[in-house]
């Protein structure tokens, strides 16, 4: 019989009792004997570096430097995430911003309404797509990328919904360190080519509808282009890269931007311009030409202010922020720790992220008020090149806002010449949301007599939709590391050094783990990808006297 008498069950990445209790009911692989089953309530403990990252990236007429310098930069985002201490598992999926509008023919702009993209922009210089105004963009793609769609081969993958079908996704994946990629290509490369959406898209962009969409799509088994994207557990990342406004309407009062003129800049305009984009969706205090403060506000048809959601005539804020919250909330029932995270690189000054205000003043020149409603958020010249702008955001930023982490404001500034700093600082707010899997229990010490302790503790692979369990090994210590045993392709180490007592380093709890007084720590090793939809269980026995062996818990 086992000597446990007091156990924990807990899950590592999902956490949840009913998928425990479901694998419970089925056989288990490779299991002397289930402590599991004689547990006596379940702690939640995260072993998660999955991340998903959706970058929904504006694809309007003045974007080509943009496009061009985010992707020269791309190698710092991705320097983070696969850093050896961090090492994610993560997927990029990239929308644009046109998800269609009255101004603008579908038949030319082609709106992805939310559709996750992933074909190179070279194969899409000829088709136009970087092209504006008879102006020819394509060095925005060919600067940084030289690799057709025939040499960017989409290798099939398998996403917790596909029960074991394998097939080429829209997106990028990195999973213990195995790419989609082909072999020679890293994603660094990959992203040159798939990040530049080109300049064809409506300049009445939909940022957030467009990123509601991706999501939305992400869970609808019809969409053949973003469905299994999102994982339940994953870390979830939305990137904006834009200079304008966000103008996500509602379809019942597109007369907006037809004969209803109520927005407009100027009604003697034969066209309509961005400007309805700010008027129909922003209220500014003062009376100009400057304005002490902008905000997100919801108009009616007739122009009044302040109204009700279901009248709004530019898609309510709540929208989005209440869908992305219900993400999040979904998301805290495997981490309770978990947060969505958005981030911005738009129209807001240099030094933004550090504490620059935005200034809100009409634009001196009369005709360039009237394409936007409001002067420029920020404007840059390059060396020896043409003057670049952006609009300040409102609706895109308060979006951010209600996501913000911590004090740090994670919007940088689209008017600079190196987004290398941004994209890192985006990428590193990521990588603080991968914790260490510390035991939030106090575990029991079954050999007090060596003062270091020694943990009961199973671990379990489950996958509920496979009615599965299988056991994973404890990692054997080779030459000063932890190694899966022979055959095994996932293997589990408890850390029970909090201190540097033991010769060995590699049993050292995490800083994060002592300071807040566990004494017990996992650290799960894979030589290969985790089944699709599986997550980690484990039983640990407790201590019947936690305030004598984790005083500080």
């Amino acid at each position: 019989m086992s000597r446990v008498t007091s156990l924990s069950r807990l899950s590592l990445t999902a956490g949840a009792a009913l998928a425990l209790t479901a694998c419970l009911e089925h056989p288990i692989k490779k299991v002397l004997y289930d402590k599991s089953s004689e547990a006596q309530e379940n702690v939640a403990i995260a072993i998660n570096k999955d991340v998903d990252i959706l970058f929904v990236i504006d694809n309007s007429g003045s974007m080509a430097d943009e496009q061009a310098l985010l992707a020269k930069n791309f190698a710092a985002f991705i320097n983070v995430l696969e850093a050896e201490d961090v090492n994610a598992n993560y997927r990029i999926g990239i929308t644009t911003t046109d998800s269609g509008n009255p101004r603008c023919s579908g038949a030319l702009t082609k709106p992805e309404g939310g559709k996750l993209v992933l074909s190179s922009c070279v194969d899409r210089v000829a088709l136009g797509d970087f092209t504006f105004n008879m102006e020819d963009s394509s060095a925005a793609c060919t600067s940084v990328c030289d690799l057709t769609d025939a040499q960017l081969q989409i290798k099939p993958t398998e996403t917790q919904y596909s029960n074991g079908e394998k097939a080429a996704r829209n997106w990028i994946e990195r999973i213990e360190g195995v790419t989609n990629l082909p072999d020679e290509v890293t994603t660094v490369q990959a992203f040159q080519c798939f990040g530049p959406q080109g300049v064809s898209g409506c300049g009445f962009e939909s940022h957030l509808e467009s990123m509601y969409k991706a999501l939305a799509l992400a869970g609808q088994e019809s969409s053949a282009t973003n469905y299994g994207f999102i994982r339940d557990t994953a870390i979830l990342s939305i990137v904006f890269i834009t200079d304008e406004l966000d103008c996500s309407y509602v379809p019942e009062f597109d007369a907006i931007f037809k004969d209803n003129k109520v927005f407009w800049e100027n009604p003697d305009d034969p066209n309509a311009t961005s400007a309805i984009c700010f008027n129909a969706g922003v209220k500014c205090e003062g009376a100009g030409p400057m304005y002490s403060s902008c905000r997100s506000a919801n108009y009616d048809i007739d122009g009044n202010v302040d109204v009700t959601d279901d009248k709004a005539v530019l898609q309510p804020l709540s929208k989005y922020v209440n869908f992305v919250q219900n993400l999040e909330t979904q998301k805290q029932m495997f981490d309770v720790n978990q947060e969505v995270l958005v981030a911005l690189i738009a129209g807001v000054p240099p030094g933004y992220e550090d504490g620059a205000d935005i200034v809100y003043e009409d634009e001196p020149d009369p005709a360039e008020n009237d394409l936007f409603g409001i002067g420029k958020g920020c404007t840059f010249t390059p060396m020896g090149g043409e003057t670049q702008t952006a609009m300040p955001p409102v609706r895109e930023r308060e979006f951010a806002e209600a996501f913000q982490v911590g004090g740090d404001r994670n919007l940088f500034s689209i008017c600079q010449d190196n987004y290398s700093a941004a994209l890192e600082a985006i990428a590193n707010k990521i990588r603080d949301q991968i914790k260490p899997a510390c035991m939030t229990k106090c575990v029991k010490d079954i050999d007090p007599s060596d003062g270091v302790l020694q943990p009961n503790c199973q671990i379990f692979e489950d996958n509920t939709a496979a009615m599965t369990r299988n056991e994973i090994l404890p990692c054997e210590e080779v030459a000063g590391e932890w190694i899966a045993p022979a055959g095994e392709t996932a293997c589990f180490a408890e850390l029970i050094d909090p201190a540097n007592e033991t010769p060995s380093m590699i049993d050292n709890m995490s800083p994060e783990c002592v300071e807040e007084g566990y004494n017990l720590e996992f650290l799960l090793i894979r030589t290969a990808a985790a089944p699709a939809g599986t997550t980690i269980s484990a039983a640990c026995e407790l201590s019947p006297n936690p305030g004598n062996d984790c005083p500080m818990l």
